[in-house]
């Protein structure tokens, strides 16, 4: 995993990212009777499970990727304070995430194109859509 650059703010933990399956009736009957026989909790902690259970087999395939394409791990956020750094220094960033990018809502579109490369983020990115239209182009 890249270092975190030091000019980056934290930011608290944001809530759970919402998804939609669909699912066959078969399928979702299984997850109904595991949940009514009391193996979990609810439907979603099923499907949680899963999806874990499955990372964590393709865990080491997923550390590889990470390392290879250079991604950032977790939650990375860009606040305007932090973009007028990079601009001062004279450089552009090319953020890469696996998780969660955040870009601050005092952040301008101008700011944005003048400091942010380019920008791959496989997960959420959060941003208003002022940013996300401006980086538009940008966005891998």
């Amino acid at each position: 995993m890249p270092p975190r650059s030091p000019h980056l703010a934290s930011v608290p933990k944001p809530a759970d990212e919402k998804i939609t399956i669909n699912l066959g009736y078969v399928d979702l009957g299984q997850i109904d009777l595991l949940v009514q026989e009391g193996f979990y909790a609810n439907r979603t902690d099923l499907i949680r499970t899963a999806i874990r259970n499955q990372l964590a087999t393709h865990g080491d395939a997923v550390r590889q990727a990470i390392s290879r394409k250079t991604l950032v791990l977790g939650v990375q956020h860009y606040s305007a304070k932090d973009l007028l750094e990079v601009q001062a220094a004279g450089e552009m960033l090319q953020v890469r995430v696996l998780g969660l990018a955040t870009i601050a809502h005092d952040v301008t579109p101008e700011l944005a194109l003048a400091t942010i490369e380019s920008l791959t983020v496989l997960g959420a990115l959060h941003a208003s859509p002022a940013i996300k239209a401006a980086l538009r182009q940008r966005i891998r």
